[in-house]
């Protein structure tokens, strides 16, 4: 509706508004039919709509939006695909209030008849297979309906399917919709220019201030000459957050044309300042409430060597700890050395343990990697002072190990902090050699597994299992207590007590040689955030195999989750203590 028709349009409305309307109206209301696809568009951004609970509308401004409405309907309604809709509009009067009444037949929608993209550039030569996916995820194929919205975003997810792999400089060159409004059919052509394939150059940093450079090159995962790939970007993005030093990293490549053959990456990152005081509170069954607090100093002697300083108090468990790291090496390599206090008081057994050590470790985006060097002396009180058995392996006393361990863990998973689906996989070795600040000889072995499978759209299975063993000759072993194993727990076996199963005397658990815990659960999430699950957990921890006795339980539970990751909260049944236990895990940081 243009031209002659506009006024003559804008004419009537004036003359019905003068037979309506007072000089001034304080409001109006507005009765739309129309389908659900339109209307939430008209509600949102038709004039009329937009404007309804106004009280400074006037007359001729009621008249200009009730005139121009059929053109702005068609307007909007082109965006969804619907070319030829017919508006009806009627202005009326009741309960003293003007009243327009608004009906809109949409008509045929307009749907896909054909999509050509072609691509230009580097990418049709030398990989095709790049183009063919492109091809092949285009989401506007023949018989879709054609709306404004989706053709838009349908261009630019092509677009990024050649920009987050080797072609950063790729560009829209052309598109066109040819809509047919009489057979509702619409023709759609794309041209994209991938341009050169883009490898990767020297690293540049920027924003460095109280840190040296170096430490982002060295935790750079990044190798000159490689192709250029979004993800690696932010792989290494990530791996600059990881380290105690920036706060903020943003990393991109110069996308000229002409640097494509050695692009220079361009890294530029935000601080942190050189101290910071964090603390936090949480809750858990196995240990109880718990207040932490964490000191750091990321600048000690003006080298960028960290200080960290760490308390844990809980009602059964308090822990404190310093170590001193040096600034990360080349291939992101950490060393430390480190010294720390652990007491608990649990299942008729007060652990003291004190541990001083040195420490070689890397830490990347799939894969933690530790060689340590330390020294254990635990001091171990049965708190009831009861008479031990000749067959308690572990004796009350301090005793002392120098243990050379080297521990890694591998994750192949979708999220890292919510996975789905892969596996997560931790395993653990040391030694200690009688003599060398020693008591007994020994080796010790640790693995466990997490599976996450998925099922359907939204739920999954996880499975998990442990095993450990302390392999020693002779009879009651003086090993440190907090080398050896006890399971039952959150964490371990549901339905008993943390740390309750072991050797138990009296109302006494002592540590053991060996432990085998696992598991099965099932989670159905019934949105984004909340879920439930039912589960089956197992497990063993004894100093003779021939005598081990398995613990079961089952149980359901409630799954949360948080911003800082998932909150658990399990009811489970022990069969062998013949009760139900409640299980809760949840922290909060501030």
């Amino acid at each position: 509706m243009r031209g002659p028709a506009l006024m003559r349009a804008c004419l009537c409305a004036l003359a019905l508004s003068s037979a309506w309307l007072p000089a001034a109206a304080e409001s109006y209301r507005v009765e739309l039919d129309a389908s659900p696809e339109l209307r939430r568009l008209l509600t949102e951004f038709l004039d009329l709509m937009r404007y309804r609970e106004r009280d400074d509308i006037n007359a001729d401004q009621l008249s200009f939006m009730v005139a121009t409405a059929p053109e702005q309907v068609e307007q909007l309604a082109s965006t969804e695909g619907y070319f030829t809709p017919r508006t009806d509009i009627r202005l009326e009067q009741e309960d003293g209030l003007p009243l327009v009444r608004i009906t809109v037949d949409a008509g045929p929608r307009t749907r896909v008849s054909t999509a050509r993209v072609d691509v230009a550039g580097a990418a049709p030569r030398q990989h095709p297979a790049q183009v063919q996916e492109l091809r092949d995820e285009w989401p506007l194929s023949a018989g879709e309906p054609f709306r404004q919205e989706a053709w838009n975003a349908a261009k630019q997810q092509g677009l990024q399917i050649l920009q987050r792999r080797r072609y950063p400089a790729a560009r829209i060159a052309g598109s066109e919709a040819r809509i047919l409004a009489d057979s509702q059919q619409a023709e759609l052509a794309v041209q994209y220019d991938s341009g050169p394939v883009f490898r990767l150059g020297e690293i540049e940093v920027s924003g460095t201030d109280r840190y040296p450079e170096t430490i982002v090159r060295n935790v750079s995962p990044l190798r000159k000459g490689e192709e250029y790939r979004a993800e690696r970007l932010l792989e290494f993005q990530r791996q600059v957050l990881r380290t105690p030093y920036y706060s903020n990293a943003v990393i991109d490549i110069d996308a000229d044309p002409e640097n494509a053959e050695a692009a220079p990456v361009r890294v530029r990152v935000t601080e942190f300042p050189q101290q910071r005081i964090r603390t936090g509170i949480g809750y858990t069954t196995d240990t109880g409430v718990h207040f932490d607090g964490l000191y750091s100093h990321n600048n000690m002697f003006g080298r960028a060597w960290v200080l960290d300083a760490q308390a844990r108090l809980e009602q059964r468990r308090q822990f404190g700890r310093l170590e001193l790291s040096l600034p990360p090496e080349p291939g992101a390599w950490v060393h430390s050395a480190f010294g720390s206090v652990e007491r608990t008081t649990l299942e008729g057994i007060e652990l003291e343990s004190r541990r001083i050590g040195v420490r070689r470790a890397r830490s990347t985006e799939s894969r933690d990697t530790a060689w340590s060097l330390e020294y254990y002396n635990d001091a171990l009180r049965q708190i009831d002072d009861a008479d031990l058995p000749a067959d308690v392996l572990v004796r009350p006393g301090t005793h002392q190990a120098l243990v050379a361990g080297y521990a890694r863990t591998r994750r192949y998973v979708d999220n890292p902090l919510f996975p789905r689906d892969g596996r997560i996989i931790t395993l653990q070795a040391g030694a200690a050699l009688k003599g060398l600040l020693t008591d007994q000889s020994f080796v010790r072995l640790y693995g466990r597994l997490r599976e996450f499978i998925p099922v359907g759209k939204r739920d999954l299975v996880i499975l998990r299992a442990e095993a450990g063993a302390v392999i020693t000759e002779g009879g009651n072993a003086s090993i440190p207590a907090s080398l050896l194993f006890r399971a039952g727990g959150t964490d371990s076996v549901r339905g008993y007590g943390y740390q309750s199963i072991g050797n138990r005397v009296g109302n006494t658990v002592y540590p053991v040689r060996y432990l085998a815990t696992g598991g099965a659960e099932y989670v159905h999430w019934l949105n984004e955030q909340w879920g439930g699950a039912v589960f089956y957990d197992l497990g063993v921890a004894t100093d003779r195999w021939q005598d081990r006795s398995v613990f079961h339980a089952v149980g359901i539970g409630a799954r949360y989750r948080s911003p800082v990751g998932r909150i658990n909260v399990d009811l489970a049944y022990g069969f062998q203590k013949n009760r139900l236990r409640p299980h809760l895990s949840l922290g909060v940081a501030f």
